[in-house]
């Protein structure tokens, strides 16, 4: 026999093998309890959704604060001083080279300039009493251009939004006040007794001016809620700038026409490296919320983990339980000539059959009921609006992980069964 009619042959006998077993599965489950068989589809469809969802909680829950830090504080790309300046240099041609790149919708530009907020200036204090005072980054907008960028008109908890009229009257990130953020630390102070309509004082040097609170801001990135929002002509007065530089300028793009990182090499390539500091906002996320995201994914896979071996156990007793009860069958089977092979892939078909099925179902649920419904009403975490994470590539790799466990899973039990003596099987011994 030639090597080519071997291989024909083999391939015609692994074809009837697999025909078979086919067959013998597609039997198998059409005569199998539906009531049985449905409750194996639910626990496999809650096993992959263990393995999706909460991967997907825990990244989206530190996703939220990155989305919340670039809706809100970034913007998509941002440009700030150089290590070694105090503002962007030449801040009008910066902008308006920004302004003239491809895929630009609308920037803001800020000032800003640490400073102190303090609230019993004006009380009688005793000897050794210390005035209630927080620092914090002092920033100076346009309210309308602001609000064109960020939309930070929409995360104001209490009081209103400041317009280009109000001299004499601030925006206050919740973060400073003890009343959201009850904080005793020696290290981290807030301010007590503050609400709107409060009087407090700014202090910039040996610079102080009174204000009067407009607004409280809550947005959940943790930039915008230490900070002080002014009009940007009261605090350029204050801090003595007449250059027109400002400390931060942040771009809202189009990403149907450029992505950020586009539109970021385009300004770098424009020379504006030389004037501050070019970042999309990626580059610009602080590392702690890098970091907390990558630990938050390994903790999700080791958890999706423990779930994928509960599956497994429950597939392997289920197929080894049937072949248990259907040991004589098996044994007529391999009687009248049936190969073993057949009827281990068989069960191995049956398992893919209810992982397969449970995994569509769970899908289904992933993508069309539960991810728009957190999307429409994110989890309300003290730090973040937590959203789900889950993506088509991320959710195929774990669907690929789970059949091929549970292949294992159907195969072994079949196999222990299987290899049973043939005449002990038949007579049930």
């Amino acid at each position: 026999m030639t090597a080519e009619s071997k291989k024909k042959r083999d391939a015609q006998s692994f074809s009837t093998i697999l025909g078979l077993a086919w067959f013998l599965a597609f039997r198998e489950i059409k005569r199998a309890n539906k009531w049985t068989t449905a409750l194996i589809v639910f626990v496999m469809m809650l096993t992959f959704l263990n393995l999706t969802v909460v991967t997907g909680i825990l990244v989206g829950l530190i996703e939220g604060s990155v989305e919340a830090n670039r809706e809100y504080y970034t913007g998509d790309v941002m440009i700030t001083p150089k290590n070694e300046f105090e503002y962007i240099k030449n801040s009008p041609y910066v902008e308006s080279v920004v302004k003239n790149a491809k895929g630009y919708i609308a920037l803001t530009s800020r000032y800003a300039s640490g400073g102190t907020v303090e609230t019993n200036y004006r009380d009688s204090l005793e000897r050794g009493e210390k005035i209630n005072s927080a620092g914090a980054l002092l920033v100076g907008i346009d309210p309308d251009q602001e609000d064109a960028v960020t939309g930070i008109s929409q995360k104001m908890i209490e009081g209103e939004y400041l317009t280009k009229n109000d001299a004499g009257y601030i925006m206050i990130g919740s973060d400073l006040l003890f009343k959201y953020t009850p904080i005793e630390s020696p290290s981290y102070t807030t301010l007590k007794n503050v609400e709107v309509g409060s009087r407090v004082r700014l202090k910039i040097g040996e610079a102080t001016k009174e204000v009067i609170v407009k607004g409280i801001i809550k947005s959940k990135a943790g930039d915008v809620d230490a900070r002080v929002y002014m009009n940007d002509t009261e605090l350029r007065n204050i801090i003595g700038r007449t250059d027109f530089n400002v400390d931060e300028i942040v771009v809202d793009i189009d990403e149907n026409i450029v992505s950020a990182e586009e539109f970021k090499q385009g300004l770098v390539d424009s020379g504006l490296s030389e004037y501050g500091k070019v970042q999309t906002f990626e580059d610009a996320q602080p590392k702690f919320l890098k970091d907390i995201k990558a630990t938050f994914a390994i903790l999700g896979n080791v958890i999706g983990s423990i779930g994928l071996v509960v599956a497994c156990i429950t597939i392997f007793i289920v197929i080894f339980v049937n072949a248990i009860t259907r040991r004589r069958y098996i044994g007529i089977l391999k009687g009248i000539g049936v190969s073993e092979k057949s009827i281990e892939i068989s069960y191995v078909f049956q398992s893919l059959f209810y992982a397969v099925l449970g995994i569509l179902v769970a899908s289904f649920v992933l993508f069309f009921v539960l991810k728009p419904f957190i999307a429409q009403n994110p989890i309300n975490f003290p730090f973040s609006d937590g959203i789900l994470v889950a993506t088509v590539p991320s959710t195929m790799i774990r669907a690929t992980i789970l059949m091929i466990a549970t292949i294992f899973a159907g195969f072994i039990p079949a196999r222990i069964v299987v290899k049973q003596n043939t005449l002990s099987a038949i007579l049930g011994r």
